[in-house]
């Protein structure tokens, strides 16, 4: 058990080092030896546990990066009442994370997705189910908001859905280099205000 244990925890440590230096560098950019001299580790001891740089990565996309978004943009939504007030608390929330990561670079969803695009597809497809979960889970929400009493019948949930999703990484790419405080208030701020635009209104 205690040799299984500390697999486990070995595992942990290689895959979280690997998406440290993934993100601040980039797939491509990373080779093999970066990540073994951040580890203080073999390649014998690498190899041991994948068989290349790809399979890796892949496991860090399965268990960790997943697990990432998950927390942070889908299960504080996920079968809540008032979806849209939750939607706002949830980007708010994932949005002041960001603005107190000195060492940010952006979401590190889409910055993969835009670095693999149209160059490894098993690799996109990974990242895209990713995607394709939040997206389920926005649009799931949506209609249970409609179902509910919260949002508008008529809005069409998918289009919001790709519209939140896409609003969301256009403002974490901007928040690298700008005044990341003010940007996150202004989005914020913007969100309420196009949410009363989607909002159930009882009739006069």
């Amino acid at each position: 058990m205690d040799k299984q244990l500390k697999r486990m925890a070995t595992m942990q440590r290689i895959q979280t080092t690997g998406l440290e230096v993934f993100y601040q560098k980039g797939y491509f950019n990373t080779s093999i030896d970066d990540i073994l001299k951040e580890l203080s580790l073999s390649k014998g001891a690498f190899y041991y546990h994948f068989q290349s740089k790809e399979e890796y990565f892949i496991s860090i996309v399965q268990n960790l990066l997943f697990r990432k978004v998950y927390s942070s943009l889908i299960e504080p939504i996920e079968g809540q009442e008032d979806p849209l007030n939750k939607i706002v608390a949830c980007f708010d929330d994932a949005l002041e994370t960001a603005e107190h990561n000195f060492l940010d670079y952006g979401f590190v969803l889409s910055n993969f997705i835009t670095e693999f695009n149209g160059k490894n597809p098993d690799i996109m497809n990974y990242l895209q189910d990713i995607l394709k979960v939040w997206e389920v889970n926005l649009v799931t929400a949506l209609q249970k908001g409609k179902t509910d009493g919260y949002v508008d019948r008529h809005v069409d949930s998918e289009a919001v859905a790709t519209y939140l999703i896409s609003s969301y990484i256009g403002i974490r790419t901007l928040m690298v280099e700008g005044n990341s405080k003010m940007l996150r208030y202004k989005y914020i701020q913007q969100l309420h205000q196009y949410f009363k635009l989607i909002e159930h209104k009882e009739p006069a």
